[in-house]
């Protein structure tokens, strides 16, 4: 039986950590994450921006320390295309795309020693404007590998409105996560997220904080954290909750990791959630 998107939102971690740009200290700090209580990892088998081995080897450590089972953890990943990559590539440029999704697959399930993920991206179309041949085909093979229950679910990154409705409208399988950079100058990408909600798809926001950096301490943004006793950042991350995302944070620091978790212990009300979504236009 199909799940509801409600139904799916209740097994699937609220908060992600992110792991891009953290190189030496991937392993470290995902280690520390899981040990203060994230349950979701998000990472990509793009060595430019993520070392997903390090990754995997935080999470062997996690599961032999039984600070978590396997089962417990909501793993993502996702196939980069080369615009996006370094001269460290995960598959053989030669090859086809659909061939070039599944070597990066494949090498990604050795990285993080699994034998399926839970969620498996597509990092961004081909190019900036519609959809290629190439994206096409990297996610029919996606979907092949879906289909062989090797993922549990895809998704899609870094895509605009119209690119998400020419592949909802054309694949087999409809994303269910969606993981866009959320400006607060484009009211927190409302026009892609209302399409999320209307078509039962969970919006990821990234870069909540370090996208926004000028609006961060904005007066109204700085009275509803005063007014929950809660920081900046908290304010941002349960706005974002609030809205129906699944925000992401890649902090470094163990106090910032274990203050953003505390965001599931209060809600904003209806007119603090309008302040910061019009924020920029006040």
């Amino acid at each position: 039986m199909r799940r509801t998107k409600s139904e799916k939102m209740a097994v699937i971690p609220r908060f992600i950590y992110g792991t891009a740009w953290k190189e030496e200290k991937t392993q470290i700090l995902v280690e520390l994450a899981l040990n203060l209580g994230f349950r979701a990892i998000d990472t990509a088998n793009q060595r430019k921006h993520y070392f997903e081995a390090a990754v995997g080897h935080a999470i062997a450590t996690a599961i032999e320390a039984q600070v978590i089972r396997r089962e417990e953890l909501f793993l993502q990943s996702k196939f980069t295309f080369q615009r996006g990559q370094d001269h460290r590539l995960p598959y053989d440029p030669k090859s086809s795309t659909g061939d070039q999704v599944e070597q990066s697959f494949t090498s990604s399930l050795e990285h993080l020693q699994t034998p399926y993920l839970d969620s498996f991206v597509l990092h961004g179309p081909s190019s900036g404007d519609g959809l290629k041949d190439a994206d096409w085909a990297a996610w029919q093979r996606m979907e092949d590998i879906q289909a062989a229950g090797r993922c549990r679910w895809l998704g899609i990154s870094n895509v605009t409105l119209e690119q998400l409705k020419a592949l909802c409208a054309g694949c087999r399988v409809v994303p269910l996560f969606v993981q866009n950079r959320c400006y607060a100058s484009k009211r927190w990408d409302k026009d892609v997220r209302q399409f999320c909600t209307d078509n039962d798809i969970l919006y990821q926001g990234f870069s909540l904080l370090t996208a926004n950096r000028k609006i961060l301490r904005h007066p109204t943004i700085l009275e509803i954290g005063k007014t929950h006793g809660m920081s900046i950042s908290q304010t941002i991350f349960r706005f974002a909750l609030d809205a129906q995302m699944i925000p992401l944070t890649g902090t470094s620091k163990a106090e910032h990791m274990a203050h953003d978790l505390l965001v599931h212990d209060f809600k904003l009300t209806e007119e603090e959630m309008s302040a910061i979504e019009t924020v920029c236009f006040t």
